[in-house]
């Protein structure tokens, strides 16, 4: 179980990476904070494409084939990264990034929980979890000591992975083992679809996104634009100051899922609304007062936000959803956490360029603390489970 995580970790590595080093690129080719968060976004739109397809073919066909061609993607993106020299390149190795990530959250934790069997499915949740926040992580620390060089060490890494996907116990489909007649439209549904759960689970995965979209999107928001902040409040551009900020962020989001693991799942979903709320008020307070310390505890707590919703959303499927569901089922999760996390943070780098970073940072700020805050109250008043149509 351990080793069918490491692909995700993997993937992951190299969906950060780049974060310490746009302020560099920004100097050497030219472009504003607004083309920046286009950079990242192109991210999104990559992984929100592969979501559409990656679930249910995985569901179909098995978790090797959708993970093996998103892992050659990786690596084309670190080849591109290796050598960029334009928007365009980088736009390019963004879109693969985003690709891979896609069939990574979907098949890849899906082949976790594959693995783990129905008797450890909670600590599945758990690890596949930790191994996201762990490599995007461990990426941009990577990077900040590393500069370019980070991408010859992660397409190592990658090689790894398709050696663990390769040699991965998992039947090649498990629709064809296990699915029910009630699960009959995912076999025999559209291959490209937005991704949806099995009736009865609409509540869960309603409860997990509202929680999950505010604290990815937090985090999202850090990355992109981070690396700006610190260059104003700091007068550094250091990827390796950068780099160990996202570093500690996603180092708190696996240590908060580890804490919190044994507590039940609207606990840590209501914990997690209550970080990001907080983090945010936080990320108002530290670009008004110009302060690092408070910029630090405004990404500790997004991290923290963003992991106890990754984990308390993942727990929530894998307890209902069935194994011939799973993969759809996480694509769908990570759709409505993406999809915030691509759309606001890029309105605040344009907002930025318009009206400064302080008021850009803040209403960023504000909007997603309200966003938080209602994901809380939805946990609050939600039952744990609502028998639905489809969602």
């Amino acid at each position: 179980m351990w080793t069918a995580a490491w692909p995700v970790t993997a993937v992951f590595v190299l969906s950060n990476a780049a974060t310490p080093l746009y302020v560099r690129w920004q100097r050497e080719i030219g472009f504003s904070k607004g083309t920046l968060t286009v950079i990242f976004a192109c991210y999104i739109v990559g992984l929100l494409g592969s979501l559409l397809v990656s679930g249910v073919v995985s569901d179909r066909v098995g978790r090797k084939p959708v993970l093996l061609p998103a892992l050659g993607l990786a690596l084309a993106a670190c080849a591109i990264f290796a050598s960029a020299s334009s928007v365009a390149a980088l736009l390019v190795a963004r879109l693969f990034s985003g690709i891979a990530v896609g069939a990574v959250v979907s098949a890849g934790m899906a082949a976790v929980t594959d693995v783990a069997g129905p008797e450890r499915r909670r600590l599945a949740a758990l690890l596949a979890s930790c191994a996201m926040v762990f490599g995007a992580g461990l990426g941009p620390l990577l990077a900040g000591v590393l500069g370019e060089g980070v991408f010859v060490l992660e397409a190592v890494l990658l090689v790894a992975a398709v050696l663990v996907v390769a040699r991965m116990p998992v039947r090649r489909a498990v629709v064809a083992a296990e699915a029910a007649p009630v699960e009959g439209a995912s076999a025999n549904g559209a291959w490209v679809r937005i991704p949806g759960v099995p009736r009865g689970s609409g509540g869960e995965l309603l409860l997990g996104i509202a929680v999950f979209a505010p604290g990815i999107t937090a985090t999202s928001f850090v990355l992109s634009l981070g690396p700006s902040l610190l260059s104003g409040l700091l007068d550094t551009t250091s990827p390796v100051v950068a780099g160990a900020m996202a570093f500690v962020m996603f180092l708190t989001a696996t240590g908060a899922q580890f804490a919190v693991q044994r507590l039940a799942r609207r606990t840590i979903l209501l914990a997690g609304a209550v970080s990001t709320t907080i983090g945010m008020g936080a990320l108002i307070a530290a670009v008004h007062a110009s302060s690092v310390p408070l910029l630090v505890a405004a990404a500790l707590l997004a991290g923290a936000g963003q992991g106890m919703g990754q984990l308390g959303g993942l727990s929530l499927l894998n307890s209902g959803v069935p194994a011939s569901r799973l993969a759809e089922a996480n694509a769908a999760l990570n759709v409505g956490g993406y999809v915030p996390a691509g759309v606001l943070p890029v309105t605040a780098g344009y907002l930025s360029d318009a009206v400064g970073l302080t008021a850009g940072a803040t209403v960023f700020g504000a909007v997603l603390m309200a966003l938080a805050l209602i994901g809380g109250l939805v946990v609050l008043a939600g039952p744990p489970r609502v028998r639905g149509k489809e969602a």
